[in-house]
C-alpha cells in the first residue's frame, strides 16, 4: 500500500461550480447561435399529422359546429395550434437542447398570432351582438300579441290539464320499471322526459338508459327494448315495447356511447350546423323519434340566439332529415311534434322584449315598463300543441305578476294576457297554508278559467312523491282556496271535484259569483268519480252468459298496457285471464286502478288468456 498522501492541491468552489454547469440549462442571454433542427420538413409533417390524429379525438370529444358562429369551433382551432407546436417542440428536442428551443419560440409566433386574431374576432363578434348597443334587435327576436283570456282558455277543462309534474311522472316511471323483471336490472329511466300532446291528451315521454357501462356491453347490440309514456291525467305508465311493436329497438340515445351516441350521430350528419339538446317524442301512432332543435345566431356573432328548424331522428334506424321552422309550423305531416323551442330559450327571449323594449339604459336606469318572467313555469296541452305558462312581473320581483304568456314550443306564438293577481310562489304558499296540517307542498300552478276568473290549478304532493289532492286559488285575491284531498275523498276524481265545489263556494261567499253557479260543469265527469279505493273492493269475479254479449265482474288482480298500431291497449287480469281493450273503444280504461272491481262485457276475440272486451263499468 501506497504510503503517498493523495494530492489536497484544490478549489472546492471551482469543483462545486463545475458540477453544477454539467446540469444547469442555458439561457436565453447566453445562446450565441440559433440552430435550426436538421429534416425540419419531417419534424413539420410529424407534427402535422400527430394534430390530425390527436385533433380528430378532440372533435370526437368535443363536437364543435363547423360554423363560425360557434363559439367552440374557434376553441377548438386554437387547440389544435397548441397541439400542433407541443408536438413540435418535441420532435424538435426543444426541451433538451436550448438552441433549438429558441428556434422552436422563434417560429411560435406565427400560431401565436393566429390565436390573437381569433380573439380578437371573438371579442368583435361578441361586441357586435351585445345588448347595450343591439337592444332593439333583441327585444324583437319574440313576437308578442296581446290576447284575452276568457276567449282562449273558456275550452280548457280542469280535467283537461296536467295533474302531475316532471318529478311525480318519473317517480311512476321508475315504479313501473320496477315491476318489469326483464328490464329492471339492465336499465334506468332517463332523468328527463319531455312534455307533448299525445292523441290530445297531455303527457310525457321517458326514455331508457342502461343502469352501467358494464350494461351497455351487454346490451347495446340490440339497444334500448322500450320507452314509456305517462299520462299526466291519469297517471298511468304505458311500457312501449319497441321489439315488439316496431321489430326494433332505440339503437340511436343520449345514453349510447361512441358512433351511437345520439349528438355525435347527429353531428357527424350535419356537421355545419347548431345543434341543441334533443328531445325524445312520439308519433300519434307511437313511433318514437329524436327532435333536435338547429339554431341560429340572429344578432352579431354570437347573439340573438333563434330556432331555424329541426333535424327529426328516426330512434330506431338513426335516419335525420332537416326541416326549416317554416315546414314544422305549416306542414301537416310534421303536427305531431311538440318540443321545437326549449323553453329556456323562450324565456329567455320574452325577458329580452320585456326589458329591452324602452332601449338598453332605460332597463339598467329608469326601468319604465320593464317586466321579467316570474320565476318557473308550468306546460299546458292546448290546440293539439305544447303550450310553455309563465307570469309576468317588474324587473324588482315582486309579490304580484301583471299579467303572464302562453308559448308554443313548436311555433313560438306567444300571447300575453293582462290579468294581473298574486305571483305564482304566492299562490303555492296560499294552497299549502289551507292543508299546513299535513304539510304537502304543492306544484307549479297552471292557470284556469273559471266563471270568467283566472284560476291556479296545483297538486298537493306528500313526502313520498305522491299527489295528495288538488287546491285552486283566485288570480287577484289569493285568500280565495278551494282544496280536495285523497284521504278524505277516498278518490282521485272526488278530490279533484271536492276542490273544484269548495273554491266555487269561496267565490259565492265573497259575491264574486252568484250563489246558484252550475258546479256541474265544472266537476270531472265519468264512474271514476264513483269508485271506491282499492282496499274496499274485495269480490270474487263471476261471469253471466245471458245474453249475447256476456260480462264479467270481478276484482283486478294486475294491469298491463302495449301499444298496436298507434293504438293504447289495457289488460286487466280477472280471475286470470286478461281482459283487453283499447282507449280509443273505451276511455274508461283509463281510469281503472288494480284493485278496482270492474264488470267487463266480453268481445268475440279469445286467445287462450286473453279475451277481447267490448265495454267495461267500474263498479
Amino acid at each position: 500500500m501506497s504510503e503517498k498522501m493523495p494530492n489536497m492541491d484544490y478549489d472546492a468552489d471551482e469543483v462545486i461550480n463545475d458540477f453544477k454547469a454539467k446540469f444547469k440549462w442555458g439561457k436565453t442571454n447566453e445562446v450565441d447561435v440559433v440552430v435550426k433542427p436538421p429534416k425540419v420538413w419531417l419534424k413539420i409533417l410529424i407534427s402535422a399529422l400527430a394534430t390530425v390524429i390527436l385533433g380528430g379525438i378532440v372533435y370526437y370529444m368535443m363536437l364543435p359546429a363547423l360554423n363560425f358562429h360557434d363559439s367552440q369551433m374557434y376553441i377548438f382551432i386554437i387547440i389544435l395550434l397548441a397541439i400542433f407546436m407541443f408536438v413540435f417542440s418535441i420532435v424538435c428536442k426543444a426541451n433538451k437542447k436550448i438552441e433549438r428551443r429558441e428556434y422552436v419560440k422563434k417560429k411560435s409566433m406565427v400560431p401565436v398570432i393566429i390565436t390573437a386574431v381569433i380573439l380578437v374576432i371573438m371579442g368583435i363578434g361578441w361586441l357586435a351582438g351585445a345588448t347595450i348597443f343591439r337592444a332593439s334587435s333583441y327585444s324583437n327576436i319574440m313576437p308578442v300579441t296581446t290576447s284575452d283570456f276568457s276567449t282562449d282558455f273558456q275550452n280548457i277543462s280542469v280535467d283537461g290539464v296536467p295533474r302531475i309534474d316532471e318529478s311525480r311522472a318519473l317517480t311512476l316511471a321508475d315504479q313501473q320499471l320496477g315491476s318489469l323483471s326483464e328490464y329492471k336490472s339492465q336499465y334506468v329511466v332517463s332523468d328527463t322526459t319531455t312534455m307533448i300532446n299525445y292523441n290530445g291528451r297531455p303527457v310525457r315521454t321517458a326514455y331508457l338508459e342502461y343502469a352501467d357501462v358494464f350494461k351497455w356491453f351487454n346490451n347495446t347490440k340490440e339497444g334500448l327494448p322500450a320507452y314509456m309514456i305517462i299520462d299526466l291525467i291519469s297517471q298511468k305508465v304505458t311500457v312501449v315495447n319497441c321489439l315488439e311493436q316496431f321489430g326494433s329497438c332505440i339503437k340511436y340515445s343520449q345514453t349510447e356511447l361512441f358512433n351511437e351516441k345520439l349528438i355525435r350521430h347527429i353531428r357527424f350528419q350535419y356537421p355545419t350546423e347548431l345543434l341543441d339538446t334533443p328531445n325524445f317524442e312520439v308519433t300519434d301512432d307511437g313511433h318514437p323519434y329524436w327532435i333536435t332543435p338547429v339554431l341560429k345566431k340572429t344578432i352579431g356573432l354570437f347573439g340573438g340566439t333563434d330556432v331555424k328548424g329541426a333535424v327529426i331522428t328516426d330512434a330506431l334506424t338513426g335516419e335525420s332529415q332537416y326541416h326549416s321552422i317554416e315546414d314544422v309550423r305549416s306542414d301537416e305531416s310534421l303536427q305531431w311534434i311538440d318540443a321545437v323551442y326549449p323553453v329556456d330559450l323562450l324565456i329567455q327571449q320574452y325577458d329580452y322584449y320585456g326589458k329591452l323594449k324602452n332601449g338598453f339604459w332605460n332597463s339598467i336606469i329608469f326601468q319604465n315598463d320593464v317586466n321579467l318572467t316570474s320565476h318557473g313555469y308550468g306546460y299546458i296541452a292546448m290546440n293539439d300543441d305544447a303550450w310553455m305558462y309563465t307570469g309576468v312581473t317588474s324587473s324588482e320581483a315582486d309579490s304580484s305578476n301583471f299579467g303572464f304568456i302562453f308559448s308554443n314550443q313548436r311555433t313560438k306564438e306567444t300571447r300575453y294576457y293582462q290579468n294581473g293577481g298574486a305571483i305564482e310562489s304566492a299562490a303555492q304558499s296560499s294552497a299549502e297554508d289551507a292543508v299546513q296540517n299535513y304539510q304537502y307542498k304543492s306544484t307549479f300552478p297552471i292557470l284556469l278559467d273559471i266563471e270568467g276568473h283566472p284560476t291556479y290549478f296545483m297538486s298537493l304532493y306528500g313526502d313520498s312523491n305522491t299527489v295528495k289532492g288538488y287546491a285552486l286559488v283566485n288570480l287577484k285575491d289569493k285568500t280565495i282556496v278551494g282544496t280536495g284531498l285523497t284521504d278524505t275523498e277516498k278518490s282521485d276524481e272526488k278530490a279533484l271535484n271536492a276542490a273544484v265545489e269548495n273554491y266555487i263556494e269561496a267565490l259565492a261567499d265573497k259575491g264574486i259569483v252568484d250563489a246558484d253557479v252550475d258546479v256541474n260543469e265544472y266537476l270531472v265527469s265519468g264512474e271514476s268519480s264513483d269508485s271506491q279505493p282499492s282496499d274496499t273492493q274485495p269480490s270474487d269475479s263471476s261471469e253471466s252468459s245471458d245474453s249475447a254479449n256476456p260480462t264479467v265482474t270481478g276484482k283486478v288482480d294486475s294491469i298491463k298496457t302495449s301499444v298496436n298500431n298507434g293504438n293504447t291497449f289495457y289488460y286487466f287480469e280477472i280471475n286470470g285471464k286478461y281482459y283487453y281493450i283499447s282507449v280509443a273503444d273505451c276511455m274508461e280504461a283509463l281510469l281503472v286502478n288494480m284493485g278496482d272491481n270492474i264488470t267487463v262485457t266480453v268481445g268475440e276475440t279469445a286467445n287462450g288468456d286473453f279475451v277481447s272486451a267490448e265495454s267495461l263499468v267500474i263498479n
